[in-house]
């Protein structure tokens, strides 16, 4: 068997241009994979929480934009008529619904008055045709419904849509006694999709972050005349993004 000689082999000295050239391809290919694994991670969740305080008295109703997206997704309605007083909240679209609860509303089947701590998303029917929050038929028919007799910081639980996707959050309200005072104090959604809320929960979430609107953008509308009975939250401020 022959054996060849060892080549001894030196470094090869590189010019300084090659170097510079080298060391940009070293930070370019490094920018890159950051790049890459900054879009690979997991979006972060959040609770975007709107803070207000807005008063709803018979014969007027509240139009509520979630999202501020433009669209109105709810619509709480007081009705007076004589003796009589009738609180609703209607869901605007097909995809949008309520959590229910057994009420002796008329139908029986109305909308829950959740507590603070409830998991919404989990363990309620969300239906998009129930509507009877309270009602006051005449001094002898009573106060019926979840939010009769006087209720404080209770939350309606929402499930609305986003581009296609079904989306959970909640509503705070206070109600007075018939003939029916609504005080909404605040609103919130969670933005991953079929992600359940806590009701009263304003941020946070098992990804961290929170966001919140600047309560100092939310004014109370005008109440309208009785005939007419229609409060858009925001409708203005929505209609000058859209100019600009």
């Amino acid at each position: 068997m022959k054996c060849f000689p060892r080549i001894a082999r030196t470094p090869a000295n590189l010019s300084q241009p090659t170097h510079r050239r080298l060391d940009l391809y070293s930070l370019a290919a490094s920018a890159a994979g950051v790049s890459v694994l900054a879009l690979a991670s997991p979006s972060q969740a959040e609770i975007v929480f709107t803070a207000a305080h807005i008063k709803i008295t018979p014969n007027h109703k509240l139009a509520l934009d979630l999202n501020h997206d433009g669209v109105k997704d709810f619509e709480l309605v007081d009705s007076g008529a004589g003796s009589s007083d009738f609180l609703e909240i209607n869901a605007l679209h097909a995809g949008n619904a309520l959590a229910q609860a057994n009420t002796d509303c008329n139908p029986s089947v109305g909308v829950a008055a959740l507590k603070a701590g409830v998991l919404i998303g989990q363990g309620q029917t969300f239906s998009h045709n129930v509507y009877c929050m309270a009602q006051y038929i005449g001094a002898d028919g009573g106060s019926l419904g979840s939010w009769a007799g006087g209720v404080k910081s209770r939350f309606l639980g929402l499930r609305f849509t986003i581009k296609g996707r079904k989306h959970f959050g909640w509503a705070r309200l206070s109600v007075s006694k018939a003939p029916y005072t609504v005080i909404l104090t605040g609103y919130a959604y969670e933005t991953v999709p079929n992600k359940p809320i806590v009701a009263g929960k304003t941020k946070g979430s098992e990804y961290g972050g929170s966001a919140e609107v600047n309560p100092a953008v939310l004014t109370a509308p005008d109440f309208e005349s009785a005939s007419l009975g229609l409060l858009a939250l925001g409708s203005q401020k929505s209609t000058l993004r859209r100019r600009k």
